[in-house]
Order: structure tokens, then sequence, then C-alpha cells
């Protein structure tokens, strides 16, 4: 007799797009897998493991009142019967996407049905209707597999340059056409117009291989913006079609109608090169870090509390290499492990969506040692399987256009975008770990004509610093190393400000520019940049770092104020075009500067692309080179609306706007009043400054500087905690790694490969995390 709560329970199968979290616990790393297997809740299907100590399946049932789950625990079988598809004919492409393979040749499940309330358990053959659901929820695409297919698919259509295509009049390409470049020798990467039948080499990479750039030039001359890579094309119809017109990979639907005009017959085609797609899938993965001595010795590998491997979830390392410094780091440890270690007992949101569920979840996968334990391969090599972070990668690159996707990210934009997550959803807690990191800069700026200053102070996070390039002699690509010192003293050196506004003088001078640190943080991260362009063409200096030996010293880099004898510019007149120009993110202007672009297009095109970041800003103003506005004086705002609200204060809406997010009338009125009534950059200062409750007193009408973040209190002494390394030509390319020193030697976190390393390559890395010493 199967219990009360089977018989009477109204059950739905779940879609093909509900959620089903039937690879692991949602609030922690237990799987199918294990012993115990998942539960998965037959009414919302959390998954919920069966700890004794965690117990989430049972603390989901108890909050929710969803008596009913299904046990799966999936066992690896061999099937020899498996039929050989190696021969089938390859489906017409219309999408990049991860084909998913049939798991049921390969994995055997173990069902087991469990009423909670009644502390039964039933075969899912009980009856009808629980036989049905539990088949729905095997057969379902889990919900780590949805995330993963919607990140990798890229749905590729026809646009109307390949509905629309003209060609030229017919004529047969001999083999000698098609045998290289038109242009050139290059006989590999080819490109063929499908307007006029000529062929080109494609694009130069970033690593100078690929092509010269021919197809792109005969686009160029002649407006042909359809090609096809030939050795892409197969017998079905398949190929790689490019638009240059629209920049962007496309289909065309008479594909064997138009390389026909060339004499091309497709039945006769068949595929010798890889697409686009499965080269950058195998440029990704060539990249990897060495897991051996110089004397060819294997690393040592570390298992155990502390030293849990991340799994690579596809371009994935940039957010492992960062999680792994930063959950280094005591801050983050006390909030996410120790203070969040009851939080399931009592949370009512859906665990998978929940970001403190998550972050718990990772911190306690990452410190616990739970998943670090030691396996043998076929060799006899020792290795751990780690943990993936497929829930967490959801969550926090939801509805991010980039972060959101499979593609490889650069590591610190990831670091700063998970900086301002993490202050967004702790804006109403005390204990925010990000303000490790968060310290002042001071800026000085000095007329060079009246000679009076003035001082500006801008909260931040991290920075990013040029490395000086220095070629050796008698070398082309050889470049000399350089002081670590060396790259902060570019970042506080004096630069020149030329067409200066000045408010004493009343006209345009030069002036004087430099920035140093009015406060240092508990955590510095820098980022050391070493990109150059070539020709345009964005390339990674190999530029190595001479790091100090002992603590880092950086008490000359303390800014001290306004001076004896200085005297101070006058604030800006409310009608001055300058005073009116949006606040940028020095970073980002930084960044872009150092590629040789000049301040005045760098905040063009970061206001053009919504302060995005430097990458997308970078993209943007090589889009628009040509545009005969883009050295024009950025516009002023001084008669838009926001400047017309400001005049009259906050209107109504704005109030209401930020209310909706959470916070009173009374913080967003001052939030409003403190950023010249900016909607955006009033959230942006209430996330910063979440003990604030609003109080209009009179050191906030007069503008004065915000609390202090970090300290001004020398000495300034900094040991380096972790640092992340990059190998490859781009950062949108190749393979990052983290490398955390931990109980007095360094390990080295490569993807879910842990291991001490003797000699870590701390000259070549590209985000650097240092601890303030007592």
């Amino acid at each position: 007799m199967v219990c009360s709560h089977i018989e009477n329970a109204t059950l739905t199968p779940p879609s093909a797009f509900t959620q089903v979290y039937k690879d692991e616990c949602t609030q922690c790393f237990d799987n199918q897998d294990g012993p115990e297997g998942i539960d998965v809740c037959l009414t919302c299907f959390n998954g919920g493991c069966l700890d004794k100590d965690r117990h989430h399946a049972l603390t989901h049932s108890q909050l929710t009142g969803h008596p009913l789950t299904v046990n799966i625990r999936r066992i690896t079988v061999i099937n020899p019967n498996k039929r050989n598809n190696d021969d089938a004919p390859p489906q017409k492409i219309s999408k990049i996407a991860i084909v998913m393979e049939n798991e049921e040749p390969t994995y055997e499940f173990v069902t087991t049905v469990r009423c909670y309330t009644c502390s039964t358990e039933e075969a899912k053959e009980a009856t009808p209707k629980l036989d049905a659901i539990v088949d729905a929820v095997i057969n379902s695409l889990s919900s780590a597999k949805q995330s993963e297919v919607k990140a990798w698919e890229e749905v590729i259509t026809p646009c109307e340059h390949t509905l629309c295509l003209v060609q030229d009049e017919p004529k047969q390409l001999q083999g000698q056409d098609l045998a290289h470049c038109a242009d050139c020798e290059l006989n590999q990467n080819l490109w063929l117009c499908l307007a006029c039948g000529n062929l080109g080499c494609g694009r130069k990479q970033y690593d100078g291989s690929g092509g010269n750039n021919h197809a792109i030039d005969h686009f160029e001359k002649t407006g042909h913006g359809v090609n096809v890579k030939l050795g892409t094309i197969t017998a079905e119809g398949t190929a790689d079609i490019y638009c240059y017109s629209c920049d962007d990979a496309r289909v065309d639907e008479n594909l064997a109608t138009h390389l026909a005009n060339w004499g091309i017959n497709v039945a006769q085609q068949l595929k010798t090169e890889k697409s686009m797609t499965e080269l950058q899938l195998e440029q990704n993965m060539k990249f990897d870090f060495s897991m051996t001595t110089e004397d060819g010795k294997q690393l040592e590998p570390k298992f155990g509390a502390g030293y849990t491997g991340l799994k690579n979830l596809g371009n994935s390392c940039y957010m492992a290499s960062v999680l792994q410094s930063v959950f280094n780091i005591e801050q983050f440890q006390s909030r996410y492990n120790q203070q969040l270690a009851e939080h399931a007992l009592t949370c009512t949101l859906e665990a998978a969506n929940c970001w403190h569920c998550q972050l718990h979840k990772l911190a306690d996968g990452l410190i616990s040692g739970r998943y670090s334990q030691p396996i043998l391969n076929n060799d006899g090599v020792q290795y751990q399987d780690g943990i993936a972070p497929g829930m967490f990668k959801a969550l926090v690159g939801k509805n991010h256009q980039e972060f959101s996707t499979m593609r490889q990210q650069d590591a610190f934009e990831f670091f700063q975008f998970l900086c301002k997550s993490i202050q967004q959803k702790e804006h109403t807690s005390k204990n925010d770990p990000t303000k490790a990191f968060d310290f002042f800069t001071e800026q000085r700026l000095q007329c060079g004509k009246c000679k009076k200053v003035r001082y500006q102070k801008d909260q931040t996070s991290c920075i990013s610093v040029e490395v000086p390039a220095r070629l050796k002699e008698n070398s082309e690509n050889e470049y000399e190393s350089v002081d670590f010192t060396e790259c902060l003293d570019t970042f506080v050196r004096e630069e020149t400000v030329e067409g200066y506004q000045c408010p004493n003088c009343n006209e345009k001078t030069t002036a004087q520019r430099s920035v140093k640190f009015s406060t240092f943080p508990e955590i510095l991260v820098l980022n050391p940049r070493r990109f150059a362009f070539v020709n345009w063409v964005p390339q990674k200096l190999n530029i190595p770092i001479n790091f100090p030996e002992g603590p880092v010293q950086l008490d000359r880099y303390l800014g001290l104020g306004q001076q004896p004898g200085e005297e101070l510019l006058p604030d800006e007149s409310p009608s001055t075009p300058s005073s009116s120009e949006p606040s940028f993110n020095q970073n980002d202007i930084d960044q872009l500067k150092a590629m040789g672009f000049s301040e005045n297009r760098c905040k063009r095109a970061l206001l053009n692309t919504g302060h995005n970041g430097a990458d997308i800003a970078m993209n943007w103003m090589f889009e628009h080179m040509e545009d005969s506005d883009i050295d024009d004086p950025l516009p002023a705002t001084t008669t838009s609306a926001n400047s017309v609200t400001a005049s009259s204060g906050p209107s109504e809406d704005q109030i209401l706007t930020l209310q909706e997010m959470g916070f009173s009338a009374q913080q967003a009125t001052k939030a409003l009043h403190e950023t010249n009534c900016d909607t955006e950059r009033a959230l942006d200062w209430l996330f910063s400054h979440p003990d604030d409750n609003g109080e209009m007193n009179e050191q906030a009408v007069s503008g004065a500087t915000p609390e202090i973040v970090g300290d001004a209190t020398p000495p300034f002494n900094y040991k380096l905690d972790s640092f992340v390394s990059h190998k490859g030509t781009s950062v949108h390319c190749g393979h990052y790694v983290s490398h955390v020193y931990k109980n007095g030697e360094w390990v080295l976190f490569n993807d879910n490969k842990v291991a001490v390393t003797p000699n870590p390559p701390i000259g070549e890395a590209y985000l650097y995390f240092l601890k303030r010493q007592q």
C-alpha cells in the first residue's frame, strides 16, 4: 500500500524549459554519482543531498512542504553494442552548439521514491502517475546541461546580403583559381567571394597566424561581403559562411546554387578544414601550464581542505582563477563559509537562484576539502575531479551579455564585475567582503598658467598599471625585464592635459595631472598591462616583471593633499561644460589610453557603449575610426534632462525607481543629490554606501568627502598573496591559472589540477593580489 501523499499528489512532469536539478545538490557539490545519489523534489525539481550533517534534501522538504522526492543514483556501465555513427552525414548547420550525447548507453540510473512526511520509500512503479513523472525527470535535460547548451549556443541566421546576393556572370573556376589566395601564395584558410569568385586569405590573427587580410581587402575594394570558407563545404550543403558587411557568421540558404555559379558541385565536396567554431575551441585547449618541474619531475599534487580545483566548464578558466585567488582571502572565507553555514536552514528562495546559497556552496566546496580526494588514473597518477561551478556561473552571469556566454573573457574584467555584483547583493549587510579591496586615489591637477591646484578623491577597488616596454638590443620581439616599482611609477607620474578650461584663468591652458594613493586597502589588486597595438592589432607583449623578494613597500606612493603655499582652484561654474561631463572609470580610460587612443576618444567610446568596460569601448572605437566627430569635444550635458532635474531636485519618478529596488525614499533622495540627479549613478552610490541612512546633514548637502575607506596610516608594506597568470597571445584566447600562497608554499590551481609549484612565474602575472602586512 502506497502512502497517501503519493496517491493524492498533483504532480506535473517537467517541460522542456523546466529547470531540473538532477546532477547535483543545489546547496553543495554532492552529486548523483555519489554513493547516496541525489533526491530530486517531484514538486519543484530541486536537487538535495542526503548527507547526515548537511541534509539539504530533508531541509528543502521541511521548508517548502514538498513531501515527495525521487532519489537518483547514476552508475557507469559499458555498453559493447553502442553503434558507431561516425559515417552518419552531418546535420545542416543552423547554429553553433554543443551536441548532446545520449546518456542511456553509458549510464544506468537507480531510482527510489521517498516521502519525507511519512518517512517511507517506494519504487517508481507504485502508481502509473508516479512512474511517468520519474521517467520524465530521468529523461529531462538537466539544469546544468540546459545552462551549458544555452551559453554555448549561438544561432546563425541569414542576412539581407545572403538572401539578396547578386552574382556576376557564371564561370567555371579552374583548379589554379582555387589553389591559393589571388594576392599571395597562402593555400589554407581561403575565402571564396560568392559575388565575383575572388579567392582571398583570411584575417591576420593576434599571434601572426591566419592570413594576410586579402579577403577583407577585397571586400573593402568591392563591397562584396558574402564569403564561404573553402575546405569547410560538405556534400550535405553545410559550410562556414561569413558576411563582412555584417561582420558576423551567417547562413546562405542557397549555397548550392551560389557555388554552382562558379562551377563548384556541392555533392562532390569533402570537408578538409576545421570550421571557425572548431578552431576557436581548439585554440583554447592548446594552452596548458606545465605540471612538471624544470628537471622533468611531476609536480606534487595537493588534496584536502583548501586544495579543491574547479572543473573547466568550457572557456571558464578566467572565472576559476579569480575565484581561487579571492577565496584565499580571509574576508571571503568568513563571509561565505562560516557566516552562512546555517543559511540553508532558513532560506526560502529557490536555492539555485539565491546569491547567498550559491556563494556558500562555492566557498564550502573550495574550502572544506570534501571534494578534493585523491583518485588514481590508469597510469597510477593521483588526481582529483574537483567541483564544477556551473550554478554559480549561471547565476553571476545571468543576463550579462558576455559573462552569460561560454566565450573566453578577461579575468580582470570578471574580477571587477564580481566585486560590483557582490556590492549590490550585500548593500544591506555590514559584512561585504569586497571592502577589503576598497581605497581612495588622490588626483592632483595644477594649471600651468596660474599654478593653482585642485585635489579630487575617487573610490576604487583595483588599479591597472602600464608596464614599460623596452625592446632588447637587436631584437624585434624580446623585451627587457621591468622592476615592479617601475610599473607603479608609471601609475603616479605626471601627465600633461592640453586644452584644460581653467576656472581661475577663464581660458584654456595646459595643466599637469597626477594620481597617487589617498588611502591603502587591506588587499591591493593590481593589473599590469602588457598590450600594444601593431597595425591596429592588439598584441600581448612578453615583458617579465622583477617582483621583489621581500615585502613590497609602498609609502612613497601616498598622496599628501594640499601643501603649504598651494592655492586651490575655484569651484567650476555650473555653466562650465567640463563640470557637466559624466564620470568615468579611470581604469577603463587608462587601459584605452595605453593602446594609443586619446583621452577624448576613450571617453566618447565609453559613453557610447554604456560604460561597459574597456574591451567593448575598444571595439566601438575600431568601428567608428572614420567618424567625422570622433575627436570633437564631448557634448556638454548642462541642457540635458538630468541637469534640468538636478537644478530642481530629484523627481518623484526617480525616487520611486530607487525605492522599488529596496531603498527608502530618504536614501534615494540623498543618492540623487550626491550624483547630480543621475539615476544610474545614484544606484551605484547607494550600493557603495550601504550604511548610509539617507539623512541629509550639512556635510552631505555641501558635498564633503565621503567616508574614508582603506587606511592612510603608514607603513604600507604588502606581501604577494596570489596571482593570476595567462598564456596566449590575447586575453580572449589562451588559458588562465591561479598561483596561491598557502601554508608556506606556492600552489598552482590549473582548473581541477592542484599541485605545489617550487618556481611560480610571478613575473608573468596578469593580476596580482597583495595582502597588507601588519
